[in-house]
C-alpha cells in the first residue's frame, strides 16, 4: 500500500476568521477516534486513544507534521481510559498542554474510570479499573462551557454535553464541525450513545445542540457524519 496522501483524508473547515484542516485518525472500531486538527500556528489534537495504539497515533501525527513545539493543545471530550491513553506520554515528547473538564479530570488524576459517575458495581469497577488502567496524569488545566479556543489558532469554544459521564465536553467550531465525544456514536449508524451514565442529561445534551448550526459531527466512535442524519426523534422538540 502506498504512502497515504494528507488531501485525501482532511476535511478543510473553514470559520470566521481562521481556517484548519481535520485530520480523523481511526484507532478501531471499538478503540475510537482521535482528531489531529492543523491551524494557521499548529496542530490540536482531540483525544489521544489507548496506550495500545501509540504506534499507529505517533505515525498519523508524524505525517501531519506534529513535532514538539506546534502541538499547541490535547483537548480530551473526557476521561474514559480510550481517550486518554496517551496524554502523559505525549504532554513528555511534545512539550504540549492538556485540557479537560473539571468533572472528569479526578478520572486521571486518581486512575478511576468511575470517579464521578453513577453506574457500576464495585466488583465491576474493581475489574476495569484493574485491565483497563489509567496512567495517572494531571491537566495542565480546566475547560468549560463557552471556552473560546482561538489563541490556540482554532475559531470554536467548549460546549459542556454531560451524559456519558459528567465532564463530558463537545468542541464546536465556528464552521459548523463538532467534536462530541461519546455523546453521539456511528458504528452502525448515527445515535445517541446506548452507554450513558445519566440518560437524563444526556437526552438534554442532545437538545442543547438544536440551538446551534452544525454541519458535521465528528464522533469518539464511528465515522463523521451529517447533523441532518440523526435520528427525527432525536432532532424534534
Amino acid at each position: 500500500m502506498g504512502k497515504r496522501n494528507w488531501k485525501e483524508e482532511v476535511v478543510v473547515a473553514k470559520g470566521n476568521e481562521m481556517a484548519s484542516d481535520i485530520k480523523p485518525v481511526y484507532l478501531g472500531r471499538i478503540i475510537g477516534n482521535c482528531y489531529i486538527v492543523r491551524t494557521d500556528i499548529g496542530s490540536i489534537l482531540i483525544d489521544t486513544g489507548r496506550a495500545s495504539k501509540r504506534a499507529k497515533l505517533e505515525k498519523e501525527l508524524r505525517g501531519a507534521g506534529c513535532k514538539p513545539g506546534n502541538l499547541n493543545l490535547i483537548i480530551l471530550t473526557h476521561g474514559d481510559f480510550d481517550h486518554t491513553g496517551n496524554c502523559a506520554y505525549l504532554r513528555e515528547k511534545f512539550g504540549t498542554k492538556i485540557a479537560m473538564h473539571y468533572d472528569d479530570s479526578g478520572m486521571v488524576e486518581r486512575g478511576n474510570m468511575f470517579w464521578n459517575r453513577k453506574t457500576g458495581n464495585l466488583t465491576i469497577r474493581a475489574i476495569v479499573n484493574v485491565f483497563f488502567r489509567i496512567k495517572r496524569f494531571k491537566p495542565d488545566f480546566t475547560i468549560d462551557e463557552g471556552y473560546d479556543l482561538s489563541e490556540y489558532g482554532l475559531n470554536a469554544r467548549v460546549l459542556h454535553l454531560p451524559g456519558h459521564s459528567k465532564g463530558s465536553i463537545g468542541i464546536l467550531t465556528a464552521g459548523g464541525d463538532l467534536f462530541c465525544g461519546d455523546l453521539f456514536t456511528n458504528t452502525n449508524e448515527p445515535k445517541l450513545n446506548s452507554i450513558i451514565d445519566d440518560p437524563v442529561e444526556a437526552s438534554a445534551s442532545a437538545k442543547k445542540l438544536r440551538r446551534y448550526e452544525i454541519k458535521t459531527v465528528y464522533p469518539g466512535h464511528g465515522k463523521p457524519f451529517p447533523m441532518s442524519s440523526l435520528t427525527r426523534s432525536l432532532r424534534d422538540p
